[in-house]
C-alpha cells in the first residue's frame, strides 16, 4: 500500500479533466436524444415499469426495485412520454462523461477523453438504449463505477476505496439483479491479479458488507416471496422465449451492436488492460463476464454495460500510440481524422437508430446503410425491430377498449373487467385508460400477478392479448368485438379482442392457475 505521499503523487500524475471537449461531447449526446423524445411513443417496458412505479415495493419478478424508484421519479413529474426521454438522456449522457473520467484514470489526456464519448455515441447499442428509460440507461454507469474504482485503488493503494466500491456495487444491484454476476466477475479478476492482496484486508470485506447490507431489503423480497426471479429465468429458459447464440455468434453480434468499424477500438482496449499490471483485473473482468454470458445464454445485449470501460481504455492506447508513432508525434490532423470519422459514423447512424423520421423512412435509410438491427427474442416479429416497433400501438388499444367498454349498457360495465394477457397491454391499459374512463387492467404477468385482481371481483372480461379457444371453456359466451392493429407495431400484438361474458369460475381462484412469469 502507498503512503500518503505516494497516493498524493499518484494522484498528480493523472492529466485534467478535458472540460470543454468532454462537455461538447456529452452536450452532443443529450441534444439527439432530447430531440427524440417525443417521437413515437411509450415503449413496451416503459409502461410496465410506470405500472411497478405506481406499486412500489422492494422487488418484482424480473426487475430490482431501482428502475421502478427511477420511473416514480417520472411519475411525480408527470410521466409524460418527454420527461421519461429526459431521463434517459441524461443517463445517456452521464454515459459518456463517465467514460471520459476512465480515460483520465487511464492517463488518457483530452483527445482520448472525448474520443472515448465518441466512440459511444457511435455505438447503435447505446444510440438505441438511451432513446428509452430502461435500465441500460443507467446500468453502464455502476459497471464503470466499480471499474474506475478499482484501477484507482491498483494506481494509488487506497484501500479506502473499497467503501465506495461497496456503495456502487449495492445501488447497482437494486437496479439489475445482473449486477451480482458482475460482483462476482469483478472477484474473481481481483484473484487472477495482483489485487488479490486487497482480499487480506478487512477494508475490503467492509466494502462487501455496505454492498450485501444495500442489497438486503431487495433479497428479502425476494426470499419471502419464493425467488420468483429464478421461477422466470427458468420459465424463459424452457420455453425458448431468447434467441440462443453460440460462441461465435455472440461475439459476432457484439461487433454488430458496438459498430464494426469501432473493433479496433475497443478490442485495443482490452489488449491494452490485460497488458497492464495496474489495470489487468479490469480486463479480466471484460473476459470473464464474456464467459459467463455465453454461457448463460444472455441476450446480445447484456454486456453493453461493460464496453464504455473498452472505449475508454482504447482511446488512450490510441493517444499514447499517436505521441509515440514518428509519423503522428505532434501533429494534430490525426487525432483531428480520427475524431472526425468516429463523430461522422454517429451522424450517419441518428437517422437509423433515433427516432426522427417516419417509420417508412427510417426503414428505408437503414436498408440504404446495410444496418440491420438483431433480434434478441425468438417471439417479437414486426416491420420495425424491436426497440422502435413495441412503441407502436397502445393508445389505440386503450381507445378500442374504451369504445367497446362504453358500448356496454351501464349495468353490464359495472360488472366488466379488462384483462390483458400481458404487461404491455396492461400498462397501456393503466397509461392511457383512466383519461378514457376505464378501470385499471386485471393481468395475471410477470409482476402484474401481485396487484392484478381487483377488489372487486367482475363476470365479463375484455380479454386482450387472448386466443377463443383459450377463453371458451372459462365462459357462457365469447364474443369478438374489435381488432387491434397497429402497422408499425409488433405483430403479436395484433390480434382480435374478445368481450367474454359469464365468468365461470372467482378470477381468485383461476389466478394461480393463469398467474405466468417469462
Amino acid at each position: 500500500m502507498l503512503s500518503p505521499e505516494g497516493r498524493l503523487q499518484a494522484s498528480k500524475q493523472l492529466p485534467s479533466l478535458a472540460w470543454f471537449p468532454v462537455m461538447a461531447v456529452v452536450a452532443l449526446k443529450l441534444l439527439v436524444h432530447l430531440a427524440a423524445r417525443g417521437s413515437y411513443g411509450y415503449f413496451r417496458d416503459e409502461l410496465y415499469f410506470l405500472d411497478c412505479a405506481r406499486h412500489l415495493q422492494w422487488g418484482y419478478v424480473d426487475d430490482a426495485p431501482g428502475i421502478a424508484v427511477i420511473f416514480k421519479g417520472a411519475l411525480l413529474l408527470g410521466g409524460s412520454l418527454p420527461v421519461l426521454r429526459t431521463l434517459a438522456a441524461l443517463g445517456g449522457a452521464a454515459t459518456v462523461l463517465m467514460a471520459a473520467l476512465l480515460a483520465r484514470e487511464l492517463g488518457g489526456k483530452s483527445f482520448a477523453q472525448a474520443f472515448a464519448g465518441l466512440c459511444i455515441l457511435a455505438a447503435p447499442i447505446f444510440l438505441a438504449m438511451d432513446g428509452i428509460l430502461c435500465v441500460g440507461s443507467f446500468e453502464p454507469l455502476f459497471w464503470m463505477g466499480c471499474a474506475l474504482l478499482a484501477l484507482r485503488i491498483a494506481r494509488t493503494g487506497d484501500s479506502r476505496l473499497w467503501l465506495g466500491f461497496g456503495v456502487v456495487g449495492g445501488l447497482g444491484l437494486l437496479l439489475k439483479y445482473t449486477m451480482a454476476l458482475a460482483l462476482v466477475c469483478f472477484l474473481a479478476a481481483f484473484l487472477l491479479t495482483s489485487l488479490r492482496r486487497e482480499l487480506r484486508k478487512p477494508v475490503f470485506w467492509a466494502g462487501a458488507g455496505v454492498a450485501l447490507l444495500l442489497f438486503l431489503p431487495a433479497l428479502f423480497w425476494q426470499v419471502r416471496h419464493h425467488f420468483p426471479l429464478l421461477t422466470d429465468m427458468e420459465n424463459i429458459r424452457r420455453e425458448g422465449k431468447n434467441v440462443v447464440l453460440g460462441p461465435l455468434g455472440f461475439l459476432g453480434q457484439q461487433v454488430q451492436l458496438l459498430n464494426p468499424l469501432l473493433l479496433p477500438v475497443w478490442a485495443t482496449g482490452l489488449v491494452s488492460l490485460l497488458r497492464r499490471r495496474e489495470t489487468r483485473a479490469v480486463g479480466w473482468f471484460y473476459l470473464l463476464m464474456l464467459g459467463a454470458m455465453i454461457a448463460l445464454h444472455g441476450k446480445n445485449y447484456y454486456l453493453a454495460a461493460a464496453y464504455p470501460v473498452l472505449f475508454a481504455a482504447g482511446a488512450v492506447a490510441l493517444e499514447q500510440g499517436l505521441q509515440r508513432w514518428s509519423w503522428s508525434r505532434g501533429k494534430a490532423w490525426p487525432r483531428g481524422v480520427l475524431g472526425g470519422a468516429a463523430g461522422g459514423l454517429f451522424l450517419l447512424l441518428i437517422p437509423a437508430m433515433v427516432p426522427l423520421l417516419p417509420p417508412r423512412r427510417l426503414l428505408a435509410y437503414q436498408r440504404a446503410i446495410h444496418l440491420k438491427p438483431q433480434r434478441a427474442e425468438v417471439n417479437h416479429h414486426g416491420p420495425l425491430d424491436q426497440i422502435l416497433g413495441d412503441q407502436f400501438g397502445w393508445p389505440e388499444m386503450a381507445q378500442e377498449v374504451a369504445r367497446v367498454y362504453a358500448s356496454l349498457p351501464p349495468e353490464e360495465r359495472a360488472r366488466t373487467g379488462i384483462y390483458a394477457g400481458n404487461y404491455g397491454e396492461a400498462g397501456a391499459i393503466d397509461q392511457f385508460g383512466p383519461a378514457l374512463g376505464l378501470p385499471p387492467a386485471i393481468c395475471a404477468h410477470q409482476a402484474d400477478s401481485y396487484w392484478g385482481l381487483p377488489p372487486v371481483e367482475p363476470v365479463n372480461l375484455i380479454c386482450l392479448g387472448c386466443s377463443r379457444e383459450g377463453l371458451a371453456p372459462q365462459f357462457d359466451s365469447v364474443t369478438q368485438v374489435a381488432v387491434h392493429h397497429a402497422t408499425w407495431g409488433m405483430a403479436e400484438e395484433n390480434r382480435p379482442i374478445y368481450l367474454a361474458r359469464g365468468l365461470h369460475t372467482p378470477l381468485r381462484v383461476l389466478w394461480p392457475r393463469i398467474t405466468h412469469w417469462n
